[in-house]
């Protein structure tokens, strides 16, 4: 397989003999440089030309950010932020999705982080992902300042939309929550694969951006329509049936095939439900994740799939596993799944 040759970018020259170190322990990768902050970066891009850039978000001379912004214009490459897990490391991270960063790593322990040991799988496994992701050159459009209004007829049966989805969300949601109605006679549920830390400030985020009401989800709270509910960092969301409603029960069981929320784990939640039709949709991520719930799903009850195409998925490996497995009713890219949702909701 293709030598992956990565640029580490840190303030920190501890952080920065860390993350090479551990990096190189994949036979699979090589270091070709370090750089101490943004400008030193910029100056070694086109030395030693590399495959995936990890990039601290909080730096001098230069931060992360406004690197990341100059390389996705002058010269698009896959960039992994490591940040800190702090409510502003958290909302610099978001916005580095936002300006095209493909995924991010958190320092379990701040900026200076002596136990990164811990993440060391994940790190290798994201700069892996991030070299076969597809690099966004052009910004994303701005999201619908007035979705359009729908008329829905009333069914008999009660809808719910379900979205998973993992590397390149972030950005894939703002497109997708923030084209539909404010009327939207369902409640939504996601999953995006996130630690602790990140989806509050993820699901603040799109609720600004959003006409229907965006927020991260909470034990025991009944779905009301209109309503999007993330998944909160590190727990497992589920939806259990008490009379005529639908209720959020949240857990911190053990990961899914290495997930905590897990995709598979809310749709086969969803498949014990009665008297419910569900949209479900699966958009950009590694690996298969929602798969065995989707097959669980469409077993027992009327399910409509939406994936999302190749050709617009940041990394098509969640939406690949359903469409090769002949479980999708609709393909399409991420700027038409938020129509997609509205007419099978409209259809329901």
């Amino acid at each position: 397989m293709k030598e992956i040759k990565v640029l580490v970018v840190d303030d920190s020259a501890f952080m920065r003999r860390v993350l090479s170190d551990m990096l190189q322990r994949d036979q699979r990768i090589k270091v070709v440089g370090a750089a101490r902050n943004g400008r030193d970066c910029l100056q070694k891009l086109k030395q030693v030309q590399p495959d995936v850039i990890t990039m601290d978000v909080e730096m001098p001379v230069m931060d992360g950010l406004s690197t990341l912004e100059w390389i996705m214009k002058e010269t698009p490459l896959p960039v992994v932020m490591v940040s800190s897990l702090t409510k502003d490391g958290a909302e610099s991270t978001l916005k580095a999705m936002e300006l095209g960063a493909v995924d991010f790593i958190p320092k379990p322990s701040g900026a200076i982080s002596l136990d990164m040991e811990k993440v060391e799988a994940e790190v290798i496994k994201k700069v892996k992902g991030a070299a076969e992701a597809r690099v966004r050159t052009m910004p994303w459009s701005h999201p619908v300042e007035n979705p359009p209004s729908v008329s829905f007829q009333k069914g008999k049966k009660k809808r719910v939309v379900a979205i998973g989805t993992s590397t390149g969300g972030p950005r894939a949601l703002q497109k997708v929550l923030a084209a539909l109605p404010e009327q939207l006679p369902a409640p939504l549920l996601v999953v995006q694969h996130m630690p602790p830390g990140f989806t509050k400030t993820l699901a603040d985020r799109l609720d600004k951006l959003s006409s229907i009401t965006v927020k991260e989800g909470e034990d025991e709270e009944e779905l009301k329509n209109g309503v999007a509910y993330i998944a909160p960092g590190g727990t497992h969301m589920t939806v259990v049936q008490k009379g005529e409603g639908l209720f959020l029960e949240l857990n911190a069981q053990a990961p899914v095939n290495g997930h905590r929320p897990s995709v598979n784990t809310l749709f086969q939640s969803l498949a014990a439900v009665q008297g419910w039709m569900v949209t479900a949709v699966v958009m950009t991520g590694m690996g298969t994740d929602g798969l065995e719930g989707m097959i669980k799903l469409r077993s027992s009850c009327p399910t409509y799939t939406i994936a999302e195409s190749e050709q617009s998925c940041v990394v098509y490996g969640m939406p690949k596993a359903v469409v090769k497995s002949g479980l999708a009713d609709e393909v399409t890219d991420v700027s038409n799944i938020s129509a997609a949702i509205v007419h099978a909701l409209e259809k329901g």
